[in-house]
């Protein structure tokens, strides 16, 4: 069975998706999981999608530009904040980033989005993001990792692909897969613990672990506890 440092507790929460209230709500839940269970070593591990969908991008980024667990913090990069950072420097994105939630959060910058929802303005809309966004957001988005790995899994945004050592594993494949990783029933090196495709609940399998459980939609936001060899979840 899959485990971690006996010293070491790590929880590792999906896809936030502008979901502000839920963050604060899960922010909550680590810290009552804390108190009736103390721990020596934390961490707390996001696996990405921050933005798009749900209402509150920037608020999501501003909670977590300054880590608001009550651990240590590693964020993960998914592949929304991969359009984010590309719409700020190539406006021809946008017609795929709005169909994949992104004017939701050009809205929650203050952008205006009537033009956009007809297939216009993108350009603009893409210098008024640029003037809007926080140096401290653009700084953040910045220093996201593309995965971590701990003792007997690896964490990462959508998947690994099967075969390639985990070491070698390509950004686009991270940030994106889903087929051939999701239909995989090999061991992948580690338990891979993962985003990116949205189930009803937590989905624990032999090589990996699906977290994202659509929070922008459902409300269901879902941590997974890792702690010696036990998996445990929190949930809003």
């Amino acid at each position: 069975m899959a485990g971690i440092e006996t010293q070491l507790r790590v929880y590792v929460i999906g896809d936030i998706h502008g979901r502000s209230d839920l963050l604060d709500r899960m922010v909550g839940e680590i810290n009552r999981d804390l108190e009736a269970r103390p721990a020596a070593e934390t961490l707390t591990v996001t696996l990405g999608d921050y933005v798009d969908r749900g209402p509150d991008s920037r608020g999501v980024l501003d909670r977590l530009i300054c880590n608001p667990f009550p651990t240590e913090y590693i964020a993960l990069k998914g592949n929304h904040e991969e359009l984010f950072e590309i719409f700020l420097r190539d406006p021809t994105i946008g017609p795929r980033w709005r169909q994949l939630g992104g004017l939701e959060t050009l809205y929650s910058y203050g952008v205006p989005v009537a033009a956009l929802m007809v297939g216009k303005g993108f350009e603009e809309a893409s210098r008024a993001l640029r003037e809007r966004v926080p140096k401290a957001h653009l700084s953040f988005l910045g220093s996201l990792k593309l995965s971590f790995s701990v003792a007997d899994y690896f964490l990462c945004h959508a998947g690994v692909r099967p075969g390639i050592p985990l070491e070698s594993q390509a950004a686009e494949d991270l940030l994106w897969i889903r087929g051939t990783f999701l239909s995989s029933k090999t061991s992948l090196g580690k338990v891979v613990v993962h985003g990116h495709t949205p189930t009803d609940a937590p989905e624990v399998l032999p090589n990996r672990i699906n977290i994202d459980t659509g929070a922008f939609l459902t409300g269901r936001l879902t941590c997974l506890v890792l702690e010696g060899s036990s998996q445990r979840f929190l949930c809003t």
